[in-house]
């Protein structure tokens, strides 16, 4: 393998590089209470001794605190939580008694059996991952199985009656396990851990999900007897044991932090690359090269199209003779799993993968990593950047600046991306629009009582009164009951896609070649469409939604095709407005409304637009919270005509979201927008920021309580940008569903100076 990176560093498109020196390790004896067995097992994988750090976990875990620990990449969070979890499953002692309620007492057929423990990842891939590292122990008496939509019958019912550890994820916990807890209650009684991996992805309307699914797992632990003990792995945070609390339901001083890394890792080098052109043609260009030098490399795409692309034009670069393959979500279980290994064993030498490979499944050794474009959160970069020298070895990554507003900020301000501490997790558990669909499903898995608000939380009551309103619960001396035949989980959709998976299906074998969410399929499978799927191209002929289907046909028409979506927002309910300015903000409830229109062909080599054609398919409504500014267009101080206007409105539209990452944990694809010169119910200039989920997830109120220093940063990018009409780095915006069109830099410029003018900082 070639050493010299000295072409990369040297190259003039670098803008910054940052280092990081080595750093050394600190151990800890092994816990006395580990059983010898275990203690043996680990060393013979090479494990000698435990880092401190994973001691304190260890030793938390086993006398009941429920932990949070938030440590580096590849710093041995897993064995941390391991130890006590194989301790307590490898033919440990009897799990403590409980007393077993009457309503399910009948439910339990099966004795007590030893203590069993439950482990929650946000992917497949993660859990099949901790699997391997699980069975690599080869501890005989202690079972692990997955649990998840590609497991078979037989084998779910072999984890159900043997299994001393489960691994899932949330999905199966809410839609399975939890509606099912009367054939799994010998397991749920002796059930003494629960992990949450990657806990930090649990933000937003995803997490208040994922945290009314951990509430309903507690009730029916406490009704099965027992009282298992968290402990929650996260990437470096600056508010893990709050979010942690929220996640689970308890209070902060309930959570123990272990936030000191004392493991070893490489030097790191960091480099800030600024492409001639577009971001991803520099990634493919860069990772053909880097793959020549022998240099096992993973880049970071933003799209699960461009990474399909930027795979296809690395392998072309390259001399041929190492692989480079593509590696998303949408692929099919056996294809997601068979690259895994080819990672591991590194007969892979190449991958251009969304952030589907940003999780801790293990694939050690990584020379390179390269990241097309700031991912949009700092915490998001560095668990990216982590995947390099992984094993200890020295790394190199490199950060390619994509042409749009918050890439060109922080390359012209890199303290702020790498001296700065990485965001908090936002999460609102009392999302209202949330939880009042888990207290229906919890009301069918055991009737609901009033001691329940010690789980739910005090909006329990005025939710609970809601759904008897809406006849979907009845209320009876006893407490709170599903009165209807169907399944509450069915009608709560914990990632937002919008019902079952849409699958791609080959015309002429029958084989179905991927999924795509139903609510992506508009814009991604709709007739015409051009799919790329592990480096082959299909044409979409048609799409049928209610069937769940995409046909498609392979093909290779020499373009690809972007769609053209209509957007609408209309205002609900406003909760809060301040003056700002010359103007006012604004924060509330709002219905967005969004249709896929047609779709522009755009050559593959250029990215010229071809022409366009129009589409007919359904309008998708989503109530959600949203921000807005208003100005009265005569406050600018001069003249501009209503062409003008509109252009000023959608250019400080587009860049205020593409800055909003610096100030909320979000990405530009986590929030949308909308201008109107004059909007309907507002009768003026308007300019939305919504947040992209049903019934909200607080970036966009975050703006609202910034707004003080996000909007004036937004004139700030304006002015420094040194186009004269505007680009991709200051009001072109990737995800416009216009074309970009109505642009006008300069407006915007008035506008923005007009609104921020004598505007007082909000307090952060």
């Amino acid at each position: 393998m070639t050493t010299d990176t000295s072409w990369l560093v040297d190259s003039p498109q670098v803008r910054h590089v940052h280092s990081r020196p080595a750093r050394t390790g600190s151990v800890a004896d092994w816990p006395r209470w580990l059983p010898a067995p275990i203690r043996q097992a680990c060393q013979q994988q090479g494990i000698v001794a435990p880092w401190r750090h994973q001691v304190e976990v260890a030793e938390n875990l086993f006398a009941g605190r429920h932990t949070v620990v938030s440590t580096g990449t590849a710093s041995g969070k897993t064995l941390s939580y391991l130890l006590p979890v194989m301790a307590a499953c490898y033919g440990g002692p009897e799990a403590t008694a409980g007393v077993v309620p009457a309503t399910v007492r009948e439910q339990l057929v099966r004795p007590r059996r030893p203590h069993t423990s439950l482990y929650l990842a946000p992917t497949k891939a993660l859990a099949h991952d901790q699997l391997r590292v699980c069975t690599e122990f080869g501890l005989d008496s202690w079972s692990v199985a997955t649990l998840d939509g590609d497991t078979e019958r037989p084998e779910r019912d072999w984890a159900r009656e043997h299994a001393s550890s489960i691994l899932t994820n949330p999905d199966m916990l809410h839609r399975s396990l939890l509606p099912q807890h009367a054939r799994w209650g010998a397991f749920l009684s002796s059930l003494r851990y629960v992990v949450i991996d990657e806990c930090h992805r649990y933000r937003g309307v995803f997490g208040a999900q994922v945290a009314a699914v951990i509430r309903r797992l507690r009730r029916i632990c406490a009704a099965y007897g027992s009282d298992p003990t968290f402990v929650l792995a996260s990437a470096t945070s600056t508010n893990a044991s709050e979010a942690a609390a929220e996640l689970v339901g308890v209070s902060a001083d309930q959570i123990s932090l272990v936030d000191h890394d004392s493991s070893p890792h490489g030097a790191l080098r960091m480099v800030l690359w600024e492409p001639d052109g577009a971001a991803d043609d520099d990634a493919a260009m860069l990772l053909a090269r880097l793959v020549d030098e022998d240099r096992q490399t993973l880049a970071f795409i933003g799209s699960r199209k461009m990474a399909e692309l930027v795979a296809v034009r690395a392998q072309d670069l390259s001399s041929g003779h190492a692989r480079v393959e593509a590696y998303r979500s949408g692929y099919l279980a056996a294809d997601r799993r068979a690259l895994e290994r080819a990672l591991q064993d590194r007969t892979l030498r190449g991958v251009a993968a969304t952030n589907a490979l940003e999780l801790g499944v293990d694939i050690a050794g990584m020379d390179a990593v390269i990241i097309s474009g700031f991912p949009g959160t700092r915490a998001a970069l560095w668990q990216q950047a982590g995947r390099a020298g992984r094993s200890g070895a020295d790394a190199t990554v490199v950060l390619i600046a994509r042409q749009q507003p918050l890439d060109a900020y922080l390359f012209d301000h890199p303290e702020l991306l790498l001296a700065t501490p990485v965001e908090a997790t936002v999460l609102h558990a009392d999302n209202p629009y949330v939880l009042g669909p888990h207290l229906a499903a919890a009301a069918q898995e055991i009737p609901l009582t009033p001691a329940d608000q010690v789980y739910f939380g005090p909006s329990m009551p005025a939710l609970l009164d809601r759904l008897v309103a809406q006849q979907t619960l009845r209320r009876r001396p006893t407490g709170w009951f599903w009165t209807r035949t169907d399944r509450a989980v069915d009608h709560i959709d914990l990632r937002a896609m919008g019902g079952k998976a849409v699958e791609i299906v080959e015309i002429d074998t029958g084989r179905v070649i991927g999924h795509v969410d139903p609510a992506a399929a508009d814009g991604t499978v709709h007739p015409g469409a051009v799919y790329l799927h592990q480096g082959d191209t299909y044409l979409c002929e048609e799409l049928d939604l209610a069937a769940g289907e995409a046909m498609v046909r392979p093909a290779r028409p020499g373009y690809y095709t972007q769609p053209r979506v209509h957007a609408g927002i209309s205002i609900v309910a406003e909760r809060r407005t301040r003056a700002f300015g010359r103007g006012a903000v604004h924060f509330g409830e709002v219905d967005v409304s969004s249709q896929v229109v047609g779709y522009l062909r755009r050559d593959e080599v250029t990215g010229d637009v071809w022409d366009e054609t129009a589409l007919d398919l359904p309008e998708r409504r989503m109530r959600t919270t949203g921000m807005w500014w208003t100005l009265d267009p005569a406050a600018i101080g001069r003249h501009l005509n209503p062409t003008q206007l509109a252009g000023a409105a959608h250019a400080a539209e587009h860049t205020a979201i593409g800055l909003l990452p610096m100030f909320a944990p979000c990405d530009r694809w986590d929030i949308g927008g909308l201008s109107m010169l004059d909007h309907p119910d507002t009768q003026t200039l308007t300019v939305f920021v919504h947040d992209g989920q049903a019934g909200g997830a607080g970036f966009a109120e975050r703006g609202y309580e910034v707004a003080g220093q996000w909007l004036p940063a937004t004139l700030e990018r304006l002015r420094s940008c040194e186009c004269a009409s505007g680009c991709p780095s200051c009001v072109v915006s990737p995800k416009c569903g216009n074309a970009n069109q109505m642009l006008d830099k300069q407006a915007a410029m008035l506008l923005l100076a007009a609104l921020c003018e004598t505007a007082r900082p909000a307090v952060v």
